[in-house]
């Protein structure tokens, strides 16, 4: 049992400080505790993890009050359960505050049970998780909440401009936070026509992720605010961010920024004669680059963020044996089977302690370099954590023989809701929610996991519902374990024809703009009930394929054609359909430079305004006659 500190030492450093008028605290309300589940891990020594926590505690305790520091990081154990722990409190606590909310997370972090082996906290003022593997990297991976809703509704007359300008806060912070070092922000502003109402906000994240990494988890936390307008409290918080906006001051007044210098473009008229001149050797020198990577030979591959350091060390995936695979699916057989792909046989098996799960046996005719990379690579997916991506629960290597197990996901793959035996038995509200998960999962792959990850095989089938309807991408990774001559497939890409990008199916060039192409065409067979695949024929019309013929509509104006004719038109809003039909278009663009990228279909996804002035161009291979 882990041992529990003395609380006194809590009340010890509980302080309460006035500053400009603002009483502030530990802000010790509880918001969010969350604690892994045991059977995804299992610990071989609770009582080394149990004092590799305390330890890990201590440093960064330590860390806190010796170094005056509001963000810290400890790992310990480099064998058998070691702890990664991060520890931030909001930047404009007290450092005795900031300890005191730190006591206090301690204690509550242990109510997880014994066997857990990880967990996390989150308060007004600090936020605490601790895992057996380096998660220092994750923004939005395990959990992404609204976290609470409070105070009064804003006045009737004025909610609307209570809104707005709450908004217009938020979107400020969203923006201004990432670029700011420590990815720290306070601001207030005040209501117009609302008798002085102010509106005090704050945004943070964790300083272990990347500027981009920072953008993508308050673009998420801030799609979460206006489920409390026009609430006068709410607070939206992930792995990685915090947000929280409220019209009672809970920060000093001295502590709000002033964004004017971060819009500056320069100070002087000579200034901007020598950053012009600058700028223009600058622009031929990147344009002549430019020139020479574009020439040079293309090669299939996932391009790296950087070497693994400190903070992002992996933790090595479960190791099952063949003989308890064999037993948890009768000897792999045939009833047992659920699927069966390019990259080999799923079968679903039981294991001894009950635990259902996926098995995949990969299905190489090529043994060449896999021996040697398999380890490493599997390592890397089963660190790949998000909501929205089918958990890697470990592996196995037996001969020639390699196989992956998987979490289960009873319902299936989301093909068989639109064209198989539960086809027409998703409503319009499941459309929309698979449509954006499956975009959250490929823009944390794309641009929030420290390996950018293209997955080169979106489709309906790869994407798994859980039992809720939630998707979850399978596969990922998978393309990264193919021999170089990729000869267990048929065609010399790892794709799926009818999903595949134009320019990777005939030139071979490899982006992840390939992924977002494949997307477009997974939304639009959402939208329409239709495969990508499948000839639409009407009358003695020239049969089109399901893109041509939503280019087709969309040119015409006649987006709404296209919807899925199992809904009833009551039950979808005629705009909303329409534009996600719009991104759909804007993914499947010829130009891979005019396609958005994955955080950026986010946007257009959770913001209504943002398609006004963007207009998708010709997909490839439109006969327009």
């Amino acid at each position: 049992m882990l041992q529990r500190p003395n609380l006194l030492v809590t009340f010890i450093f509980w302080s309460s400080w006035t500053l400009n008028g603002v009483v502030s605290g530990p802000q010790t309300n509880l918001l969010h505790i969350g604690c892994s589940p045991f059977y995804e891990h299992v610990l071989s020594n609770f009582s080394t993890f149990s004092e590799n926590i305390n330890t890990t505690f201590r440093e960064i305790r330590d860390e806190i009050v010796t170094q005056n520091k509001y963000f810290a990081t400890a790992q310990q154990g480099n064998g058998d359960n070691p702890v990664s722990t991060l520890f931030q409190c909001r930047n404009y606590l007290s450092i005795p505050d900031c300890v005191a909310c730190f006591d206090v997370a301690s204690v509550q972090i242990r109510n997880c049970s014994v066997g857990a082996h990880g967990a996390r906290v989150v308060y007004d003022g600090c936020f605490l998780r601790y895992e057996t593997s380096a998660f220092f990297d994750q923004t939005t991976a395990s959990f992404n909440n609204a976290g609470s809703c409070g105070g009064s509704l804003a006045n009737t007359g004025e909610a609307s401009t209570f809104t707005s300008s709450a908004q217009e806060l938020l979107m400020k912070l969203q923006t201004t936070t990432p670029k700011i070092s420590g990815f720290s922000a306070a601001m207030k502003t005040i209501v117009p026509n609302d008798n002085g109402t102010t509106i005090y906000a704050f945004a943070q994240c964790i300083e272990t992720i990347s500027e981009s990494g920072c953008s993508s988890c308050l673009n998420a936390a801030s799609s979460n605010m206006p489920t409390c307008l026009p609430s006068t409290d709410g607070r939206a918080y992930a792995d990685g961010c915090f947000m929280r906006f409220s019209t009672s001051s809970f920060f000093p007044d001295n502590q709000t920024i002033d964004i004017t210098p971060l819009k500056k473009q320069g100070s002087s008229k000579k200034g901007s004669i020598i950053g012009g001149a600058v700028g223009g050797v600058a622009f031929l020198l990147v344009l002549l680059a430019l020139l020479a990577w574009i020439r040079r030979p293309k090669t299939p591959m996932q391009v790296p963020r950087g070497e693994l350091t400190g903070a992002s060390k992996l933790a090595r995936p479960v190791t099952y044996s063949y003989k308890d695979l064999k037993f948890a699916t009768k000897n792999f057989s045939e009833e047992n089977k659920v699927g069966e792909g390019g990259f080999g046989a799923v079968y679903k098996g039981t294991l001894k302690n009950g635990k259902v799960v996926a098995i995949k046996k990969l299905n190489f005719r090529q043994f060449t370099r896999m021996e040697e990379d398999f380890e490493s690579e599997v390592m890397l997916i089963s660190n790949v954590h998000h909501l929205n991506l089918v958990r890697l629960l470990g592996c196995c290597s037996n001969g020639h023989k390699r196989i992956l197990v998987y979490e289960y996901m009873k319902n299936k793959s989301l093909d068989n809701f639109l064209f198989g035996k539960k086809k027409g038995s998703l409503s319009w509200k499941q459309r929309c929610s698979i449509i954006l998960g499956t975009a959250k999962g490929l823009a944390y792959l794309h641009e929030e996991f420290h390996i950018r990850i293209i997955h080169r095989d979106i489709k309906t089938n790869n994407i798994l519902l859980d039992d809720n309807l939630q998707p979850k991408i399978a596969d990922f990774g998978l393309a990264r374990l193919l021999p170089e001559d990729k000869s267990h497939l048929s065609t010399k890409f790892a794709g799926t024809l009818g999903y595949t990008a134009p320019e990777y199916l005939i030139q071979g060039q490899l982006s992840e703009k390939a992924d977002v192409y494949s997307y477009g065409v997974v939304v639009l067979e959402i939208v329409s009930g239709r495969q990508s695949n499948e000839l639409i024929i009407h009358g003695d019309a020239e049969g089109e394929f399901l893109v041509q013929k939503a280019w087709k509509l969309y040119q015409r104006g006649m987006h709404l054609e296209l919807v899925d004719n199992t809904l009833d038109p009551t039950e979808y809003d005629a705009e909303e359909a329409k534009k996600i039909i719009e991104i759909g278009l804007l993914c499947t663009q010829a130009s891979t430079e005019a396609r958005p990228m994955m955080s950026e279909v986010i946007a257009l996804l959770q913001n209504k305004d943002l398609l006004e002035n963007m207009k998708p161009t010709m997909p490839i291979l439109i006969e327009t006659n």
